[in-house]
């Protein structure tokens, strides 16, 4: 979403939008600042056997900030990112990329898929992406 809808998240969300307490709760917890991190997000998906998704629609509920985006995109206070595209990128690691594709768009989830099969770091494999020129989204959180 836009800076503009930045404490309006639930309106992306269709009107009785539900989040389970324990969801609510787990968030909550993990919330500083009305912020919360995407790692900290991943650990309550992880924790609570939740998708991503739904922990997502629970922040926007609670219209809570997603901070410090893994793959390096937003939530880093006054630059909106903290990737710098790769000074060059292995023809596999390309290749992986371009594979995982969806129309133009890598979604976040492909991403870090593909972290985790090339035993590299989330950022590293959205740093290949700036220097390709793709755009990685959808995020799995919802985010932007």
């Amino acid at each position: 979403m836009a800076h503009e809808d930045k404490g309006k998240y639930f309106k992306k969300h269709p009107e009785g939008t539900q989040v389970s307490e324990t969801l609510r709760q787990a968030v909550l917890k993990q919330t500083k600042d009305n912020n919360i991190s995407c790692k900290a997000a991943e650990k309550i998906s992880r924790d609570g056997g939740a998708p991503m998704s739904d922990v997502g629609t629970a922040i926007d509920m609670l219209n809570i900030n997603i901070a410090h985006c893994q793959l390096g995109l937003f939530g880093y206070d006054a630059k909106s990112k903290a990737v710098v595209p790769a000074e060059s990128v292995s023809p596999q690691l390309e290749a992986d990329i371009r594979a995982a594709l969806v129309g133009n768009r890598l979604p976040c989830a492909a991403a870090w898929k593909i972290a985790e099969h090339s035993n590299l770091k989330r950022m590293d494999v959205c740093a290949a992406c700036e220097a390709l020129k793709i755009k990685v989204k959808p995020c799995q959180l919802g985010a932007f």
